[in-house]
């Protein structure tokens, strides 16, 4: 007979496979290792094992005890999986991005799932960083995985996923793509392939949104570069420790409709019904190689969960219609909506060092309602909003006699310009009253609620 004495031992020794249609063009083979045939349908059952496994040996994990984690749904899969074959409990915090299936099948496998808002920064006590820390501390014999920093997530692919990759390419690969969001699979994988060849080139996938390309290419942890973004699993606000950079060779970002698009491509033309971040590994990939991939040259490309968990997203034409991802319904984007503001003048803004009471003359003899803030060197470095200083001269008439930079807000976020109205209209909110985007001489310009207004009135 032969059989397994329980589910987390079908784990790994996932297959690849060759895309043939929508890598059409692209020099070289292009291989994708598809994760979805773990049992937990995603890669992130090979970390959750593993961090368990390795919490027992160090003895924070204990018999009777539960797992609290924040996840964007796969981890808490691979670890409900665990729990139930170890006889743990479960806790997981999900950010209200997730798609409704992956709060489902969670449940579905026993565990509590806690949502929590997406727009908040990581520290705020509601972010789901926060609330899985604060539960852990809480509940007794409790232990969080922290898939983040936990570096057992970086160790799993380095024993197994790289491994695999080599073993199955008899060691001929010369190029690997994945998308990274705790930088387990990219950085695990990439040690592993660049210690048996220092050859090999990494290419990571990132999100408009997330801080990790600039992060790469400048060392600057640029907070102007976070801003809400739709797909799940890559891209981060955080650094995490597993993220070393120094594997990744190349970033490239992704937009949300490119990924989801792709992801659709995929199910359609290759016959592999995968998740939104795979649509991003792969347009990532083909994008890279459409550059630089040469003919003998062989590409793999991680696919990291199966499509069942987008069913109400990418794989829905209503869905996919009202974001503007389907011809059908094309929203504005940030470069039209500049487009549309009249004349080539250049941006008002005002020094941090300038009075309050400059700022109020400006306001008004421009008519605007958002000023940014910049240092002597032209840099942005604040804002000021009409409402917001209204509210606080209320309060303190003498704020007048104090500098800019003593009461200004955060600076405004840039946005890249084929952002499309219904992201801008999430992003523009009472606490961050517009963003901003360069035009196509690179010049910074602003959008306000008003002009989406204006946009929509227009359409």
């Amino acid at each position: 007979m032969r059989y397994y004495d329980s589910i987390i031992d079908t784990i790994g020794d996932t297959p690849m496979v060759k895309l043939n249609s929508v890598n059409r063009g692209i020099k070289g083979t292009i291989l994708a290792k598809v994760e979805y045939f773990n049992p937990g349908n995603s890669m992130k059952d090979r970390m959750a094992i593993k961090m368990i496994e390795d919490a027992e040996k160090r003895g924070d994990l204990k018999p009777g005890g539960t797992i609290i984690e924040g996840t964007s749904g796969n981890t808490g899969m691979g670890l409900a999986l665990g729990a139930i074959a170890k006889g743990y409990k479960c806790i997981f915090t999900l950010a209200d991005k997730q798609s409704q299936e992956k709060i489902d099948i969670l449940r579905a496998v026993g565990a509590e799932v806690i949502v929590c808002p997406t727009s908040v920064a990581p520290e705020d006590p509601r972010s789901y960083y926060s609330v899985a820390q604060r539960l852990n501390e809480e509940i007794e014999n409790s232990y969080y995985p922290n898939q983040y920093d936990n570096l057992s997530n970086t160790v799993a692919h380095y024993e197994t996923t790289g491994p695999e990759i080599w073993r199955d390419t008899d060691g001929k690969v010369t190029h690997f793509a994945a998308g990274v969001g705790t930088g387990g699979s990219m950085c695990g994988i990439a040690r592993y392939l660049k210690e048996q060849n220092p050859e090999v080139v990494t290419i990571g996938i990132d999100t408009y949104g997330s801080v990790f390309k600039k992060f790469k290419e400048t060392g600057e942890f640029d907070e102007n570069e976070i801003y809400p973004y739709l797909t799940e699993g890559i891209g981060e606000d955080i650094l995490p420790a597993n993220v070393d950079f120094s594997l990744i060779d190349h970033f490239v970002k992704v937009t949300d409709k490119d990924a989801a698009i792709m992801t659709r491509r995929l199910s359609r033309e290759e016959g592999m019904f995968v998740g939104w971040s795979c649509g991003s590994a792969v347009w990532g990939a083909l994008k890279w190689a459409e550059e630089n991939l040469k003919e003998d040259d062989l590409m793999v490309v991680i696919l990291p969960d199966h499509g069942t968990r987008y069913l109400g997203k990418v794989y829905n034409d209503t869905w996919m219609k009202d974001h503007g991802f389907l011809e059908e319904r094309d929203y504005a984007s940030a470069k039209s909506i500049i487009g549309k503001q009249s004349g080539e003048d250049a941006l008002t803004t005002i020094k941090q060092n300038a009075l309050v009471a400059d700022a109020i003359t400006l306001l008004t003899s421009v008519s605007v309602s958002q000023l940014p803030v910049v240092d002597e060197e032209d840099e942005f470095v604040g804002s000021l909003s009409d409402t917001k200083l209204l509210s606080q001269l209320i309060q303190d008439p003498g704020l007048k006699e104090k500098t800019v930079k003593d009461i200004m807000q955060q600076p405004f976020q840039f946005v890249p310009a084929n952002t499309t109205l219904d992201v801008l209209s999430s992003m523009i909110t009472r606490e961050n009253p517009a963003v901003m985007v360069r035009d196509t001489k690179g010049l910074p310009r602003i959008i306000t609620q008003h002009d989406l207004l204006e946009s929509i009135a227009e359409a």
